[in-house]
């Protein structure tokens, strides 16, 4: 995978990885509808689930490639439709989302599963404040002065004497310190984004698992087409 990611070079990926998920959709798809899963061997739907998480994870290390290069984009990506934008968390999906999807997609689980399900929600929704305060903070650090002032005159030319030079350092300064926090924030963002992933595939079990992953892409790609469908009313 190239190192040297920009917007464009992303959303061609990205438009191929997503020719790829309707590709695992259905298979995830028919999987579940077949009358004997659950005499299919565990190892066959494992290779299944390894192999969909191994998507996610490609996509996932395309994304820190692009944070390197432009991380603000993520937050406003031109590859996604406004619905899209508008569920975005930090760049991607609320880590919580996960155990919803779990909820309503599979009907069979046990009161220790429900139970564990719970406790993991509750982790997970205190490390999704721990970044929104991060977040937050962030933010108000750009109202507050001297970054206020150096945010307002970024990309103003400015004179070409030594306090104009001054001036240009702290600018860049400031942009740097900006473009690392916001960097270590989406890193953090996905990480637990995957850790959610992970350890709901721990509670379940591998015909769950294939339940949930389906329900996983449905989701996505239903939102998907809808956005562009609304976007292209909206464009009219």
């Amino acid at each position: 995978m190239s190192s040297h990611w920009n917007s464009s070079s992303f959303q061609f990926f990205f438009e191929g990885w997503l020719v790829r998920q309707e590709h695992y959709l259905d298979e995830l798809a028919t999987t579940i509808t077949e009358s004997n899963i659950y005499e299919k061997h565990d190892s066959d739907l494992r290779d299944l689930i390894e192999r969909v998480l191994a998507h996610y994870q490609q996509y996932y290390e395309a994304k820190s490639l692009l944070s390197k290069q432009d991380v603000f984009i993520l937050f406003s990506p031109v590859w996604f439709s406004t619905l899209e934008k508008s569920f975005l968390w930090i760049t991607g999906f609320r880590p919580c989302l996960a155990i919803r999807i779990v909820r309503n997609s599979v009907n069979d689980l046990s009161d220790e599963q429900v139970e564990m399900l719970e406790k993991l929600r509750r982790e997970i929704k205190g490390e999704e404040k721990e970044l929104d305060e991060d977040l937050i903070r962030i933010q108000e650090s750009l109202a507050a002065p001297p970054f206020s002032e150096i945010a307002r005159r970024f990309g103003r030319v400015v004179m070409s004497d030594d306090n104009g030079r001054r001036r240009r350092h702290k600018e860049e300064e400031f942009m740097g310190m900006l473009t690392s926090h916001m960097e270590i924030l989406v890193k953090r963002a996905d990480f637990l984004r995957m850790k959610i992933t992970l350890k709901v595939i721990e509670i379940l079990n591998s015909v769950q698992t294939v339940r949930f992953f389906t329900a996983v892409g449905k989701l996505q790609l239903r939102i998907r087409k809808l956005g562009f469908q609304r976007d292209a009313q909206r464009n009219r």
